[in-house]
């Protein structure tokens, strides 16, 4: 009996459930604004509001999700609520992270699909595309903040720049090599510095300690890995066996799957290349309508990455076969989703108990903040990707000496889509506007422009 209570009262202590499954909604429809913002919501929340976690643990969470690949805010509260309340939490953490942007995105997608020719509605999302170009930039700014407390993650994030943006480097090739050098390095004096180290001193409910059902998981990995495998994948491969090749549905289901592998970074990172897929490859999406997608994904709560689920709508819409054309989208878009957040389960239910027993590591600590320095270049990258798209109607490419990118024609210049991101911009960066104030005033902008005939 002694043992038992001994035991028990060396178990790490946690909220109870039902609380804190009440903090994951109030987090869930909070977390607009892209990763930045909703990172930010967790961290206010979770570590300065209920002091459940500390920030050197919050930010070790963090570094490992930003090595996965996928949504890192979602695997985020998926990890987090794994480190509270195992299994059961991480899924009740993750999925009402997710479910208030299923829902809205699909709405305006049937909105955009019903109507999205309309001249209101192009003139609509030609101004939430301005908005959407400050709210990138801000995002860089924020998670550079936070990353970048060293000359040498400095440098690791103008490499990462450098790299995928004019010599088109793979993303995996760029956040691997990062972590080697993080590795081999950097020897813990990076992002996770004496600051956060600091902060573990002081007093929070979960402690420091090792959460007992992180240990069991250790020795039970085959389980999880085969039960979310057949989540995943059993429904792709009867899509593919079922349907003919080049179905809608079946390239959906594996172009997505496949995008949930190897897409590292977040939603970020990883829109300009399904940007490029969707539009060049398969012609699911006329080019500007990535965008559109985008500025729909940062006015709703839940994860950025919910793009998807409108790109994977437009595809079946546009493609529905013998189904009716919004009966397709509705079905396309779920499928999206489905094959894009399960394996989010899958890598943090597997992955996470032993990052956490690992946390102490400092050479592991090291290499995951040396990624998430990396980050930082990518998404400047895609914040100069979506700038070019948006400013200029044409592009042309560039291929010399190594370089393989694309430049912008400058006589083709969109004078009223940089005038109105030089407002976003000001009300963001200058006037300090909240992301739904700016939108919403560049979305007006954009309907005064439609109004007067200048769009």
């Amino acid at each position: 009996m002694t043992d038992r209570t001994e035991q028990a009262s060396a178990a790490p202590p946690h909220p109870p459930l039902a609380e804190a499954t009440r903090v994951w909604a109030r987090v869930a429809l909070l977390s607009f604004g892209g990763p930045a913002g909703q990172i930010a919501v967790m961290h206010r929340i979770v570590v300065e509001e209920r002091k459940w976690i500390s920030e050197g643990r919050f930010l070790h969470a963090l570094n490992f999700c930003m090595l996965l690949p996928g949504p890192e805010a979602q695997q985020l509260a998926t990890y987090l609520g794994w480190l509270m309340h195992g299994t059961r939490g991480g899924l009740i953490a993750g999925l009402l992270f997710i479910l208030p942007g299923v829902a809205a995105i699909m709405a305006l997608s049937w909105l955009y699909a019903g109507v999205g020719n309309a001249g209101v509605v192009v003139a609509l999302f030609f101004g939430i595309k301005a908005a959407v170009l400050a709210i990138v930039l801000d995002a860089v700014i924020r998670i550079a903040k936070r990353a970048l407390t060293s000359h040498a993650s400095i440098s690791i994030a103008v490499l990462a720049f450098i790299g995928i943006f004019l010599f088109a480097i793979p993303f995996p090739v760029i956040v691997f090599g990062a972590g080697i050098f993080g590795f081999l390095a950097i020897n813990g004096s990076g992002p996770v510095g004496k600051d956060n180290r600091a902060a573990e001193t002081e007093p929070t409910l979960l402690g420091d300690e090792v959460p007992d059902h992180a240990s069991r998981a250790n020795s039970r990995p085959i389980i999880v890995t085969i039960t979310w495998l057949c989540l995943w994948l059993v429904p792709v491969g009867a899509l593919t066996m079922i349907l003919s090749p080049g179905n809608v549905f079946s390239d959906i289901a594996f172009f997505f799957s496949k995008m949930a592998v190897v897409t590292f970074g977040g939603a970020y990172a990883v829109l300009a290349y399904v940007a490029q897929q969707a539009v060049e490859n398969f012609g699911w999406l006329a080019p500007g309508e990535m965008l559109d997608g985008l500025g729909m994904a940062e006015t709703t709560p839940g994860p950025l990455i919910m793009v998807l689920q409108f790109v994977g709508f437009m595809a079946a819409f546009r493609d529905p076969g013998m189904l009716s054309p919004m009966l397709a989208g509705t079905l396309g878009g779920l499928l999206t989703t489905w094959v894009t957040f399960v394996p989010c389960f899958l890598w943090i239910f597997l992955g996470a108990p032993f990052v956490e027993t690992l946390r102490e590591n400092r050479r592991l600590a090291a290499a995951l903040s040396a990624i998430t320095a990396a980050v930082v270049g990518v998404i400047l990258n895609l914040a100069v990707w979506f700038a070019i798209h948006t400013w200029f109607a044409e592009v042309q490419p560039l291929r010399a000496m190594g370089i393989d990118t694309d430049m912008p024609v400058f006589t083709s210049a969109n004078f009223w889509a940089i005038a109105l991101s030089l407002i976003a911009m000001a009300l963001v960066f200058a006037f300090r506007a909240g992301m739904l104030t700016t939108l919403a005033v560049s979305a007006a902008a954009g309907l005064c422009l439609h109004a007067v005939g200048f769009i």
